[in-house]
């Protein structure tokens, strides 16, 4: 009794799937369906423009694509140069005409992929191949510093060949610059002035990241005569996070490796007139011997405080000649009493541990003194002084750019090497 309804039920299934077999091969008949012809070369139905005598585009006009008669309509472009950068472009509602809507590169190779189809709907399709001209002026970025491993603290610094002062012209170069770490970090460029740019984590790099910087400035227009140049690219390596917390009022430093506490050591610090500068500073460079004169610091030849000395295990935090360094002369003070001319004195031994274990982008912080806080341009690299919320204003992208010139270039600060005690 049961099994006739099964049967009929199999029977059922059988014929739906004939019936959808049929209706298959009935859709799959392609013959006289403009949609599944092959696309006919649409040479003679679109045009492009800006075509030079020499067969090279002008990269400061925009590239069109247009329909030409009645007949027919632009479905699709796609323009790219040979790095796989996409041409961005706009297309008419009616399909007649497409148009770049930014600025093409210098000196690069496009590919144009354009597709159409026709009044009875057939497809057609276009590919174009063309040259732009050559840059006649172009603004070249120098990456900072060489590659290597830092410390945590450590800016990326961009230089320019040429000044830019304008809001677009700045926002144009920022965005063609690439800062990329692993682990990923929320960052920002700085505009320190019209041929500076510094960027910087929100916090420290993680201790163990990688860190890329590149671009894909090549033919990027800047202003309407100033394209970007090759830029060579930089990775940097993060090490261990080192920081040096020196408290001027307590005469101590306490050196930390990812955290945990490695050291502590007593040290003197800059006396009244003298005080060592508040604030974050990131180490420089390291010197065994440096000799250290005060008239380099304006401080007169025979007067009391005049000074000319060998100095050992000279780790250097600013230009100007702020260092952590060996003082063998004040050891009865470290630890008790603040007596130098503003550098950081500690022990021959505990100098010589400090510079072995420190390296540049290190982070070195002074809390306490009665001196004024780090600056954060002109004398080293204070920028961790600057708030998270106004560094992003020093971008283009992001906020309103300070002034230019407000800050003496970084490559003009490297030459003022004043070694202080």
């Amino acid at each position: 009794m049961n099994d006739t309804p099964r049967i009929r039920s199999v029977v059922s299934c059988t014929l739906l799937v004939v019936t959808l077999v049929a209706g298959a091969t009935a859709c799959g008949d392609s013959e006289g369906h403009p949609l599944s012809a092959k696309p006919f070369d649409a040479a003679d139905q679109v045009s492009f423009n800006g075509h030079a005598p020499n067969g090279k585009a002008d990269p400061d006009k925009p590239l069109e694509v247009t329909v030409k008669g009645d007949e027919g309509r632009i479905t699709d472009v796609t323009a790219a140069d040979s790095t796989g950068r996409r041409l961005a472009g706009e297309l008419a509602a009616d399909g007649k005409r497409w148009h770049s809507t930014a600025p093409l590169a210098a000196g690069a190779r496009y590919e144009v992929r354009v597709t159409t189809e026709d009044g009875d709907g057939a497809p057609g399709s276009r590919t174009l191949s063309f040259g732009t001209t050559s840059p006649k002026k172009l603004l070249n970025v120098s990456f900072g510093p060489r590659t290597g491993t830092y410390g945590v603290g450590q800016p990326i610094t961009a230089e320019l060949s040429v000044p830019v002062t304008d809001r677009a012209s700045r926002a144009a170069v920022e965005r063609a610059l690439k800062v990329r770490s692993t682990p990923s970090v929320t960052g920002s460029w700085y505009w320190v002035d019209d041929k500076i740019l510094h960027y910087r984590p929100q916090e420290y790099w993680p201790a163990g990241a990688t860190v890329d910087v590149s671009s894909n400035f090549k033919g990027i227009r800047v202003t309407s005569a100033l394209y970007g140049a090759e830029v060579q690219p930089l990775r940097l390596t993060i090490g261990d996070r080192i920081e040096a917390l020196t408290d001027a009022s307590t005469h101590e430093m306490t050196v930390l490796r990812n955290g945990e506490v490695i050291n502590t050591i007593p040290v003197t610090t800059g006396k009244p007139g003298f005080s060592t500068r508040n604030g974050v500073k990131v180490v420089l460079g390291k010197e065994p011997f440096v000799r250290m004169r005060g008239e380099t610091v304006g401080i007169a030849e025979g007067s009391s405080e005049s000074y000319d000395l060998p100095v050992y295990w000279a780790t250097r935090v600013t230009w100007s000649g702020e260092y952590v360094h060996a003082a063998p002369w004040s050891v009865g003070s470290q630890g008790s009493a603040n007596v130098s001319h503003g550098c950081t004195g500690m022990s021959t031994d505990n100098a010589e541990w400090f510079f072995d274990t420190v390296r540049e982008g290190d982070v070195v912080k002074v809390v306490g003194s009665e001196g004024e806080t780090m600056t954060p341009f002109d004398n080293g690299f204070g920028d961790w002084n600057v708030s998270w919320e106004a560094w992003q204003k020093g971008s283009a992208l992001h906020g309103a750019t300070p002034g230019a010139g407000a800050h003496p270039p970084v490559s003009e600060l490297a030459a003022r090497l004043r070694p202080q005690v």
